[in-house]
């Protein structure tokens, strides 16, 4: 409890702004769930032969995977909020929908038949009557929304969009922090409880004021949303620098910053823990970031779909720029001096019991071992579909998980070899054995600023400032400098701060 509460302190500044975050997401897609689902609802109880299709239609939608979604909408609307808002407002409209038109349809037929004996219109008897009545149930729907778009809203930090989420990732990317989890998991939850009761409230007033009461939350509503849009005055940022998941990428994307910054009028925004690489990318090439830290190797093995043409990590990179250049037109500036690559780890007691020293050695017990794979690392040639062709191996079991979960599954024993990153901090946490590539299935990965051209050509001085990092950063630096992050707790921003100011590049 200590060490929570600890994280707490340490962290209240970005809680409050995580859940100011979420609750603006959560309450901009309510409302537009609301304006599109309570308007249809009502024009379905006039038409109820297509009212089934449209509403089983809704119902689909909320059977897609919401990651696979927001991947989805990435190309169309980049990163952020807006592809997070459209996903959740899909994911809200069937609860208000069904309630609309269930609420209407189940008026009594007297009070209906009394309305239009009265003289009154489909229209009047709409507003007059059914309206008045069905509310309450409108707004139970509602309610049901709501919960459910709050816990959703939770993967949008995966596209830069900010919430709570955030925390939560970065707890599993730090190997399954708890108090991190909890950190970002008990306040989502909180939220929803709260609006939950809010809303309750408004269901209730209902019953005696009617739709009145459904406007006042409608205009309560907007105003909170739209208070932030009317106090900020911020300028918007010249660049935004994105960085996937991980310590390692967000110490890096602020090294970008504080250097562009310090040597140029332009104001940097960072977007860390973009998710993988897919999604990076394609932000990259949409134009929602301008700027990430990318791999020689993964630029050539993802992007280009390639082998490197060898394994000096010069020719690697002159591969990858010139390709990069050609088929995306991107730049691929000088790369750091550390190389990243993959690699297999395991214990240093089951490299002793099996005298496992090359990926190769595996074969002997490819059947009695459980692997604990990302699925990007089982999915690429320069990963287990390259282990099964080069090294003829066909492992019997394997898990696929997030990277931040897999050296906690080795550890607590519920697999006995993963992949890794060379720098990766928990390397040095574990004392983990990495088996040798002797046949030099990965290729050198060595980090280097992407952008586009475009970019490049607009501020052409972010060649010469970026390049300073080139050649610059041993294995050594960057696996200590991840460890600060993920077990001493440094934020990123100090780290790579600090590392720029002890090489002179940075004043301090």
């Amino acid at each position: 409890m200590s060490e929570f509460i600890s994280v707490f302190q340490n962290r209240q500044d970005i809680l409050l702004e995580t859940i100011w975050e979420h609750l603006q997401i959560s309450l901009i897609s309510l409302i537009i769930a609301i304006i599109i689902a309570v308007p249809l609802g009502l024009v379905l109880t006039r038409y109820p032969r297509v009212a089934e299709p449209i509403i089983g239609v809704s119902a689909i939608m909320q059977t897609i995977p919401s990651l696979a979604v927001l991947a989805f909408l990435i190309p169309l609307f980049g990163i952020g909020t807006t592809p997070a808002i459209i996903a959740l407002t899909a994911y809200g409209i069937l609860p208000i929908l069904r309630n609309s038109y269930t609420g209407i349809n189940e008026v009594n037929p007297a009070l209906k038949e009394a309305a239009t004996g009265m003289g009154m219109n489909s229209f009047k008897r709409l507003t007059k009557v059914e309206l008045p009545i069905a509310t309450p149930v409108i707004m139970a729907g509602i309610r049901t929304s709501m919960v459910l778009i709050v816990g959703t809203t939770t993967i949008a930090a995966l596209i830069g969009a900010g919430g709570l989420g955030e925390l939560i990732l970065l707890g599993i990317d730090r190997g399954a922090d708890v108090h991190l989890i909890l950190l970002g998991a008990i306040p989502a939850a909180l939220l929803a409880i709260i609006l939950d009761i809010i809303l309750r409230g408004f269901e209730r007033l209902s019953k005696k004021a009617g739709f009145k009461s459904f406007i006042a939350m409608i205009i309560i509503t907007v105003l909170v949303v739209a208070s932030p849009f009317i106090l900020n005055t911020s300028k918007k940022a010249d660049l935004v620098i994105g960085g996937k998941l991980g310590s390692e990428p967000a110490i890096l994307i602020n090294m970008y910053k504080l250097l562009i910054e310090e040597q140029t009028e332009l104001e940097v925004e960072l977007k860390s823990g973009l998710g993988k690489t897919p999604m990076v990318f394609a932000a990259l090439q949409e134009g929602s970031i301008d700027i990430y830290p990318e791999f020689t190797g993964t630029a050539i093995v993802t992007f280009l779909e390639q082998e490197a043409e060898s394994n000096d990590a010069k020719d690697v990179y002159e591969q990858a720029k010139e390709g990069m250049a050609e088929k995306y037109d991107m730049a691929l500036l000088k790369p750091m001096k550390f190389n990243n690559t993959y690699t297999v780890a395991t214990s240093q007691e089951l490299a002793d019991q099996y005298n496992l020293q090359e990926i190769g050695d595996l074969k002997q017990i490819e059947n009695e071992i459980t692997a604990g794979f990302t699925l990007e690392f089982k999915d690429r040639y320069d990963g287990y579909v390259g282990m099964q062709e080069v090294y003829n191996l066909d492992l019997a079991n394997i898990s696929t998980m997030e990277p931040g979960i897999r050296q906690g599954a080795l550890s607590n024993g519920d697999v006995d070899i993963i992949d890794a990153y060379a720098t990766d901090s928990y390397m040095i946490e574990l004392e983990l054995v990495t088996l040798e590539d002797p046949k030099n299935l990965f290729p050198p990965y060595q980090g280097a600023p992407l952008l586009r051209n475009e970019t490049l050509e607009k501020y052409p001085e972010l060649e010469d400032i970026l390049n300073q990092l080139g050649g610059k950063i041993t294995d050594d630096e960057m696996r200590r400098m991840n460890y600060e992050v993920d077990y001493e707790d440094e934020s990123p921003y100090n780290v790579a701060r600090e590392y720029l100011i002890n090489e002179g590049l940075l004043d301090n």
